[in-house]
């Protein structure tokens, strides 16, 4: 099985912690030259500094925040244009804000859309000609589990991945003619920050305590834990390698097997 990734470039965002840092580390491992994106340099500095390199990989960072999505689109413009195409691009954004849908305000969905949806259509607009060009594309979004089943208390985000899943699957029906591949990697429960914040709102709003609230949760989880950023990391990575080029328009469940749904 092919998952050699030298001489691949890859854009991984939201790539300076949780998920969307371990499939950094995974990639450059395959021995791709990774693109960090994320809005704290520190952040970026530390992680390409951790990154794998076999003398020859080429690492950097874009520094960027995806609440000013013309801004990231002239960064990105720029930085293709100096380091030249992108083979693979990771779309990873941190979760709009937990809480029930009816108390969303309008201007939390329209952040989350620009946040999510209109900043992973920008940076596929700008990857895709290089792609086409050098006959490999692979676009992976990190979503959730919410795309099949919609999850209590997350309302805004339920909402938006649904919007950019069906982004996806029509992207996908769109590029799949040039050998340029898009799926969606959904990942369930994974022990990360936002997790663990998750569990604390949950905990203050049901009058419970952090222990009871993990323990329900793990009780949905067939597998019984939670997922390790590392693991849906390696489905991100099997994605985006030569030997997953016949798969397109998928969406990965990597939670455990808690969805319900087929």
């Amino acid at each position: 099985m092919n998952l050699d990734l030298k001489n691949k470039r890859a854009i991984v965002c939201g790539s300076t912690q949780g998920i969307g840092k371990a499939v950094a580390l995974e990639l450059a491992a395959m021995g791709a030259n990774v693109t960090l994106i994320a809005r704290n340099e520190q952040a970026l500095k530390q992680t390409k500094s951790e990154l794998s390199n076999n003398g020859s990989q080429l690492h950097s960072y874009i520094c960027a925040d995806f609440s000013e999505p013309q801004k990231l689109k002239e960064l990105v413009d720029q930085f293709i244009q100096r380091s030249g195409h992108v083979n693979i691009l990771v779309n990873n954004t941190g979760g709009p804000p937990a809480g029930p849908i009816i108390n969303a305000k309008t201007e939390d969905f329209i952040s989350a859309f620009n946040n999510h949806l209109i900043c992973n259509h920008i940076l596929t607009q700008a990857c895709m000609e290089g792609m086409k060009q050098s006959g490999y594309g692979r676009i992976i979004n990190v979503i959730s589990t919410s795309v099949k089943q919609a999850l209590p208390n997350l309302g805004v985000s339920n909402t938006i991945r649904a919007a950019v899943g069906n982004w996806a699957k029509t992207m996908a029906n769109e590029l799949g003619k040039f050998g340029i591949t898009v799926n969606n990697v959904l990942p369930g429960a994974t022990a990360t920050q936002r997790l663990s914040t998750i569990i604390e709102n949950k905990a203050l709003k049901t009058n419970s305590n952090n222990d009871a609230v993990k323990k329900e949760m793990l009780h949905e989880i067939p597998l019984g834990r939670f997922a390790e950023a590392s693991e849906v990391a390696a489905a991100v990575a099997f994605l985006a390698s030569p030997a997953a080029a016949y798969i397109n328009g998928i969406n990965l469940p990597v939670d455990g097997g808690r969805t319900a749904s087929l």
